[in-house]
């Protein structure tokens, strides 16, 4: 005859499936634990402004820089998102990123801090096409959170590399000038 110890209990089944419902209702009753869109961060954020990345005439992506503070703020939290108008690979995009960190002079010297990096954006981006989103959201101080057009995909908490992300795109030495200042409404 078989021992009921060595066989898993009928409960064990039962208790996996409360356990999930109990995280589940969690979900709702907790909004702040399980975020899905940048805009509960930042219900009151208008649009800054906005416009088209191109290289050599080809549409990449478009823009919105938002924010709840008008005029746009830096040192508080805003958005960025991007969507884009073609298929880009996740390698493509943590590639270039981390080009134009170095070329910003915003990376640290160090080997090690530049892989981690370049290890972090590889976690958090994904492969994107034609009218895929990625939203970043700037957490002055603390770092930032990636999102697509469906879920949070990452929290990055390293302020460091969130202000080197962004200038990406607000330094004052950012590549597409016309985008910037798209971007900032206008504002130098």
């Amino acid at each position: 005859m078989l021992s009921n110890s060595c066989w898993p209990s009928l409960r064990w089944p039962r208790l996996a499936l409360r356990a999930a419902l109990c995280l589940a209702l969690a979900g709702i009753a907790l909004p702040g634990l399980a975020q899905t869109s940048w805009r509960d961060e930042l219900p009151q954020a208008r649009a800054v402004g906005g416009g088209e990345l191109r290289w050599f005439g080809l549409r990449i992506y478009h823009a919105t820089l938002w924010s709840e503070k008008q005029p746009f703020d830096p040192a508080a939290r805003f958005a960025l998102q991007l969507r884009y108008h073609r298929s880009i690979s996740r390698d493509r995009l943590v590639q270039t990123s981390m080009e134009e960190i170095r070329r910003l002079g915003n990376a640290p010297r160090d080997a090690a801090t530049l892989q981690r990096w370049e290890a972090r954006l590889r976690e958090a981006f994904v492969d994107v096409a034609d009218g895929d989103q990625l939203v970043g959201l700037h957490l002055p101080g603390q770092g930032m959170r990636l999102y697509d057009q469906h879920r949070l995909r990452a929290e990055i908490a390293d302020p460091q590399l969130a202000q080197a992300f962004f200038d990406i795109w607000l330094h004052t030495d950012s590549r597409d000038q016309n985008l910037r200042r798209q971007l900032l409404g206008g504002q130098p």
